[in-house]
């Protein structure tokens, strides 16, 4: 394939094939750059110069999992050293400091504790709704609502029914991971299925709950894997629409079973991580926001991401136990005025959004 025909077409609005996306992923070599500047020429065409970034707060629940996947250094067994469950009365002195705080969003971190069932959700949401009720509850992967769904004995469509009117705002979209099922048995096999995530996220848009997209990348997937998911969420946000934006989540190797065990490499490479960022502006036509996860690259390669496609640096997040226990040292908190600089350095400003990508206006 000639990468610049390639290039010329998708800037003229052709869709990529996935065997163009995937020639993409795999090049090598000073070519690397024009895919990069491609990738950010479609970004400003697409979503202008912002940066944008929401102001949220991650709010730990558990740490305790039934699933303890091989990529993820947080999960525990009850009564491990160190596991930990907060009560409902530590969730509500968490929600008070993200009222402090001034966050537009709560995003729930958590294991899915075996013990957990719908009422757990629904208690824990409404007791956040409760403090901070203009801020949207991101909350409940498409693996969680089929886990209490399950439990209940009761159809997902009701669970998500039931988790929004407790206050509910927005679905996540992780637990996708990588969607190709040869792939999830090794990494997640206790997780849902692929399939039934996508079953799962389309019920949730189709009810107007809308989520993020999601793809966990570096572990032992193959660049055929990864484009492949990505066609799977095009393919969904063609039916739906109800995707805010891509996130992707780089591995993070160190403290992992995978990595351990020795499944797993060390991770994408910067070159991987660049291209996959590209590759996504340039492959997802009906997306328009693709996030640079801050908290996985460091600040130095966020810039380089949002050089490459990337228009939206995610959260304030405070904390973010999860990334941290998987061995990236500095994840838990960015400060906007820090933002602001390495924005400024690329020339661009720095834009406050809403989960929904709405600008938000705070008084000078």
């Amino acid at each position: 394939m000639d990468t610049k025909t390639i290039l010329r077409d998708v800037l003229a609005g052709r869709r990529l094939t996935e065997a163009e996306g995937l020639h993409l992923l795999s090049i090598r070599g000073r070519e690397i750059y024009t895919v990069l500047a491609a990738a950010d020429e479609l970004r400003e065409e697409r979503v202008g110069a912002g940066v944008t970034y929401v102001r949220n707060q991650n709010l730990h629940v558990t740490n305790i999992c039934k699933n303890l996947c091989g990529f993820c250094g947080f999960g525990r067994r009850p009564g491990d050293e160190g596991a930990y469950l907060n009560s409902l009365d530590a969730i509500r002195e968490k929600a008070s400091l993200a009222r402090e705080r001034g966050v537009s969003e709560v995003c729930f971190l958590s294991g899915v504790h075996p013990d957990f069932t719908l009422q757990s959700y629904l208690d824990m949401i409404g007791a956040v709704h409760a403090v901070v009720p203009k801020a949207d509850i991101h909350t409940c992967s498409p693996e969680e609502v089929s886990f209490v769904a399950k439990k209940s004995g009761i159809p997902t469509a009701e669970v998500l029914d039931r988790l929004r009117a407790a206050g509910l705002g927005t679905l996540q979209g992780t637990a996708a991971e990588i969607l190709v099922e040869d792939v999830r048995k090794v990494i997640c096999p206790r997780k849902v299925s692929g399939a039934e995530w996508i079953r799962i996220i389309k019920e949730a848009h189709g009810m107007g709950i809308r989520s993020t997209a999601t793809i966990m990348y570096g572990s032992c997937e193959s660049a055929r894997d990864r484009i492949r998911h990505l066609g799977m969420l095009r393919e969904i946000q063609d039916e739906t629409g109800g995707f805010t934006e891509l996130v992707p989540l780089t591995y993070i190797h160190q403290n992992t079973p995978l990595f351990q065990a020795g499944l797993a490499s060390t991770g994408a490479t910067g070159v991987e991580d660049l291209l996959l960022l590209a590759v996504s502006r340039l492959f997802l036509d009906n997306f328009d926001h693709i996030q640079v996860s801050w908290g996985k690259l460091g600040l130095k390669m966020t810039q380089m991401g949002l050089l490459s496609g990337g228009d939206d640096l995610g959260g304030t997040m405070y904390e973010d136990d999860v990334t941290v226990d998987a061995g990236a040292k500095d994840a838990a908190y960015l400060d906007p005025t820090e933002m602001r600089r390495i924005c400024e350095d690329l020339g661009r400003p720095l834009v406050e959004r809403n989960t929904v990508y709405e600008p938000v206006h705070r008084p000078s």
